[in-house]
């Protein structure tokens, strides 16, 4: 703590009020640092005279609190005394996190239910989250962290509470005070949904993958009502005398449904929506109105037909399921890391009929999954939505992480390169891609400065996107590679930085 206490009191943070350290943390570097000790600017905050902040020394961060007299608190943690100054320090654990939550309500995951425009920043390291939080703040815009699905939980070894727990202390790093969401994310079961809830998760991105019947689209005619004359005549009847034949007039659309149609789509989606009612209802006993619950159809071969989605929004509506947002599959290609393949005038043509349909039953957002990267759609996903928009991104940030990787320690970047390759065969079981190897410049005939170049090669990008399992898990990379973004921590930042921005300004959101 000794070189904690000599940048305190080198930079005057000792015994001073709020106002005065507000007015210290803007401006400048974010951080103050000497003699293998750093502290986090943004994350200096008094409650009851005691000053809390977020501090890294020699290589491990820590919850620092400093205070003239004893310190009382509920953290866990270790104290000491240097100079008559009293310290305590807290390991950043789950059970520190809870903590913080209570100290400073801001840290702690909300529901985002009321904010228009949202962004879901995945963040597999655990170390993204103030690059990210850095774009965010100069835009319209509410983050949703701790983005996590079942299978990249599986992947990286972590758990909910342990993306929930980086989450919060990040967020306290940057002093990040206008609320975020935290994603369980396609989740399928009432189970996975309870273990999300019980790590702080107010968003839950519902998976219908498991109980949605795509086979029905392409039946036969003969086969469609073979197997609907076994429904429930109740079903049937309902189904028919609400859409079949109708004509929906929407704002800038017309969708018709003929009988056959009607039919595919009881078949396909009635047991989906069914369950998707009861994980509502299973929401709201366990949050009240404090959840956001996305509806996530985006994980099929075939894009959703406008006339399905208005079917699935319709019935949602009539069941009164609380839509926050809605992922629809677009037409075209939304592969990971990598810009949107196919037209961009049909993409338009058929999008501005999902937003017609959004804000006819019930204005929830329209949710655009394997989000990040799909530059040339943003203006028109901005455009169409009115930014009345869920944007999920994820791998992005880990591969800007590769990129700082690439710039400053490129024996490690082969290394990496190299192991992406080994470890490409099984992540193509997890994700689809049309990555082309043969395609990808030899290592052996890049020299180091040109290393950073993979980062904007697609079939590069999506060889190490997807392969992010067995290189985090690698004994041969991951202690080198945490190491080297925290040593570089303020590049890394950047990076992320400005690679989301990207994202913000090409959507239109507007700046703060």
């Amino acid at each position: 703590m000794v070189q904690l206490l000599k940048i305190l009191k080198e930079k005057g943070v000792l015994g001073i009020d709020q106002a005065s350290l507000d007015r210290k943390k803007k401006g400048g570097a974010s951080v103050y640092e000497g003699d293998g000790a750093r502290i986090y600017k943004r994350s200096m905050y008094l409650r009851g005279g005691v000053l809390h902040f977020l501090a890294r020394i020699d290589g491990v961060k820590s919850l620092i609190l400093v205070s003239q007299e004893p310190i009382d608190t509920e953290f866990i943690g270790q104290r000491s005394e240097v100079e008559g100054v009293y310290f305590f320090s807290a390991e950043l654990t789950v059970e520190n996190s809870r903590v913080l939550h209570r100290t400073f309500p801001f840290s702690e995951p909300i529901s985002l239910r009321e904010k228009r425009t949202t962004i879901g920043c995945g963040d597999r390291l655990g170390l993204a989250t103030p690059g990210q939080l850095r774009a965010v703040a100069r835009y319209d815009v509410y983050p949703v962290f701790a983005q996590q699905s079942v299978r990249e939980l599986t992947l990286t070894g972590r758990t909910f509470p342990e993306v929930v727990k980086d989450a919060t202390f990040l967020v306290f790093q940057e002093g990040f005070e206008r609320g975020y969401g935290a994603d369980g994310d396609h989740l399928k079961s009432i189970a996975d949904i309870d273990t999300a809830l019980e790590a702080g998760m107010r968003m839950i991105t519902l998976d219908l993958t498991d109980v949605m019947k795509p086979e029905p689209a392409s039946w036969s005619p003969e086969m469609v009502e073979s197997e609907f004359e076994k429904l429930d005549d109740n079903v049937a009847q309902h189904a028919l005398s609400k859409y079949s034949k109708k004509i929906f007039k929407l704002a800038g659309s017309t969708i018709n449904f003929d009988e056959l149609e009607v039919k595919r789509c009881v078949l396909m989606y009635w047991h989906a929506l069914e369950f998707t009612k009861e994980v509502d209802q299973h929401l709201k006993d366990k949050r009240g109105d404090q959840y956001d619950l996305e509806v996530s159809i985006d994980e099929t071969t075939a894009p959703t037909l406008p006339s399905h989605h208005l079917f699935i929004a319709s019935e949602l509506q009539l069941r009164g399921v609380a839509v926050n947002s809605l992922a629809p599959r677009f037409i075209g290609e939304f592969q990971k890391g990598i810009d949107y393949i196919g037209k961009v005038a049909e993409f338009d043509e058929q999008f501005k009929v999902h937003c017609d349909i959004s804000r006819a039953y019930g204005n929830y957002k329209v949710s655009v999954h394997s989000g990040s990267d799909k530059f040339s759609v943003y203006p028109s996903v901005g455009k169409y939505t009115e930014h009345r928009l869920h944007l999920k991104t994820a791998g992005t940030s880990w591969l800007e992480a590769l990129r700082v990787v690439a710039q400053t320690n490129a024996p490690l970047f082969r290394t990496i390169l190299k192991k992406a390759y080994e470890y490409f065969p099984e992540a193509t079981k997890l994700y689809q891609v049309t990555t082309d190897l043969s395609a990808i410049r030899p290592a052996s005939e890049v020299e180091d400065q040109a290393l950073p170049d993979y980062l904007d090669d697609n079939n590069a990008r999506q060889l190490l996107h997807i392969t992010y399992g067995g290189l985090l898990n690698d004994s041969d990379v991951r202690e080198e590679f945490f190491r080297t973004l925290n040593e570089r921590e303020e590049e890394h930042y950047a990076a992320v930085e400005r690679h989301i921005g990207k994202h913000l300004e090409l959507l239109g959101v507007p700046a703060k």
